[in-house]
């Protein structure tokens, strides 16, 4: 036990400061952030933006990364954005994985209970290729084959930064849309 006492106080502090962590830039977040709250107060009258999320067969770093999100770090529901467990109260439909045969039907059933007008966000390679998995016995395919995508956010897994220029990118195309 002393052993394990005199190493710890002889190594000290071995943690990286919050700027070192993937060359995150904040103010990048916030004004993604601001630019996110001024369409989710045009498009839906200064409610929240509700987003239902579907894991449709991933390797759940993007859950992780989704999940991060709504931490204290992050905070995007000062942004308006806030998760909701059913797809009848969502705006906004983040699928990631590609689609096993397995939830199909789950994913398809989310996407009907989900309220008009629905945007679809793929989250991650996996869910617009298919990644590895695609061709395989047990995978439907990418989320496209399955469901609309009107928006897709590339990464492996994608950053909270990238997710939210994803979402941003996904509502501007909405409002163009409702515009036309």
């Amino acid at each position: 036990m002393f052993r394990l006492l005199w190493k710890t106080l002889r190594t000290g502090t071995i943690t990286e400061s919050p700027s070192k962590i993937r060359d995150f830039n904040l103010e990048n977040f916030e004004a993604v952030g601001e630019n996110i709250k001024k369409l989710v107060d045009e498009l839906y009258g200064g409610r929240a933006l509700r987003i239902r999320h579907v894991d449709a067969g991933s390797t759940n770093a993007e859950e992780l990364e989704l999940t991060a999100l709504g931490n204290p770090y992050y905070d995007v529901e000062r942004f308006g954005l806030s998760f909701t467990a059913s797809p009848r109260h969502a705006d906004i439909l983040t699928v990631s994985g590609p689609v096993t045969r397995n939830m199909e039907h789950a994913l398809k059933t989310a996407y009907e209970m989900t309220p008009a007008p629905k945007i679809v966000v793929a989250v991650g390679d996996a869910a617009i290729t298919g990644g590895v998995w695609n061709g395989s016995y047990a995978v439907v395919g990418p989320v496209s084959a399955v469901i609309p995508v009107d928006a897709k956010i590339p990464g492996d897994p994608p950053s909270p930064l990238a997710i939210m220029k994803g979402l941003l990118a996904a509502l501007e195309t909405a409002k163009a849309k409702k515009h036309a």
